[in-house]
């Protein structure tokens, strides 16, 4: 079992920054595909970004250029850089890893808003 914990998120000014970060508990993280979603309130949940254990990433086309999805498999943590953030990007942020089921975490809320 796979335990995955969100911190970082909090209330930012558009144009801010945020660094996400989650870390996984137990020692499959290294062989994992990790990744980052966001559910805005009535939508879906939705793909940020994603990281496989080789390192290759895949943004959604709302984020590329803005943010960045990193992992350090030494700490068990992945983490999710997000600058010049807009409004629309107000959300609960997810982690997700993937090894033979998906595991989630709790969610982390960004709210940006001046």
């Amino acid at each position: 079992q796979v335990q995955l914990v969100e911190s970082g998120g909090g209330l930012v000014q558009p144009g801010g920054s945020l660094r996400l970060s989650c870390t996984a508990s137990g020692s499959t993280f290294s062989i994992a595909a990790v990744g980052w979603y966001r559910q805005a309130p009535g939508k879906q949940r939705d793909l940020v970004a994603r990281i496989t254990r080789n390192g290759s990433t895949d943004y959604a086309d709302s984020v590329k250029g803005r943010f960045t999805v990193s992992r350090d498999n030494a700490k068990n943590t992945l983490y999710l850089q997000m600058n010049s953030l807009k409004p629309e990007d107000t959300a609960v942020y997810y982690c997700n890893l993937v090894l033979f089921r998906n595991y989630w975490g709790q969610g982390t809320q960004v709210t940006v808003s001046s």
